[in-house]
């Protein structure tokens, strides 16, 4: 890992190779593309998780993230209408249900406006999208446009960022709690939800990418997917930095 001005290098040559990896090596490449390049390690996040970002900073990160969370059951329609077989698409189904809810006052994006409300924000502020700036609405945009463009199999490997998240997340509810007691916790349960819910798809998704990924130009499609969408969450971290600095 080589590290320039606090922030991650993403220059990485990739070596052509002429075997497959095994399914061990294949899955600690999928892994290590985490290790090196998810977004926990941005700068940002961190000062998150050492309790030192303001109450606009926090309220600035919810209000932009919301963004991505509106467009994630997109992303997930558009990689269900892909996926081959109707076994897939019966679990795929699962992550839109998740996020947008069977009724009304359920769901992911249903929690994540009360974890705005629970940071001092209005729903309506997030509703209207009154503060996302331009770098965060291209970058979720360039996901959901790469997940429309490249093959299902790359779209699936994509969404593999949930391997990473599980312990993330478990952290960022102790952080929240300890280290910022204005925010109501009764706003969290959008992650702990996710507890559950992201193993679950990453088992999901993981298994279909070991399964489908068998030659090395499949492998390293994959990895390079994987690698897009670390580089769409750091992009916006980058772009939620430049409007709340700290």
């Amino acid at each position: 890992m080589i590290e320039q001005g606090g922030f991650i290098s993403k220059d990485k040559e990739i070596k052509k190779r002429e075997k497959p990896l095994t399914q061990a090596e294949f899955k600690e490449q999928l892994i290590d593309v985490g290790r090196l390049f998810y977004h926990d390690k941005h700068p940002f996040h961190v000062a998150m998780h050492e309790g030192k970002l303001s109450r606009e900073q926090i309220q600035g990160w919810v209000a932009n993230r919301y963004y991505y969370q509106k467009s994630v059951p997109i992303k997930d329609a558009v990689i269900l209408s892909k996926l081959p077989s109707r076994e897939f698409r019966r679990d795929w189904i699962q992550r839109i249900t998740d996020h947008d809810g069977r009724n009304e006052g359920e769901g992911g994006i249903e929690a994540w406006l009360k974890l705005g409300e629970a940071v001092g924000l209005s729903r309506e502020e997030l509703l209207e999208e009154d503060h996302i700036v331009p770098g965060v609405r291209f970058s979720v945009d360039a996901y959901v446009n790469f997940v429309q463009e490249k093959t299902w199999i790359e779209a699936v490997a994509s969404s593999l960022t949930e391997l990473f998240s599980p312990d993330l997340i478990s952290n960022r509810i102790q952080v929240l709690e300890d280290l910022y007691p204005w925010i109501n916790h009764s706003g969290l349960g959008y992650f702990h939800n996710r507890l559950t819910q992201a193993p679950r798809d990453t088992n999901i998704a993981l298994k279909i990418v070991m399964d489908y990924c068998q030659t090395p130009e499949e492998q390293q499609r994959a990895i390079d997917a994987l690698r897009f969408k670390c580089d769409v969450l750091w992009a916006q971290l980058d772009a939620i930095e430049h409007a709340f600095p700290h």
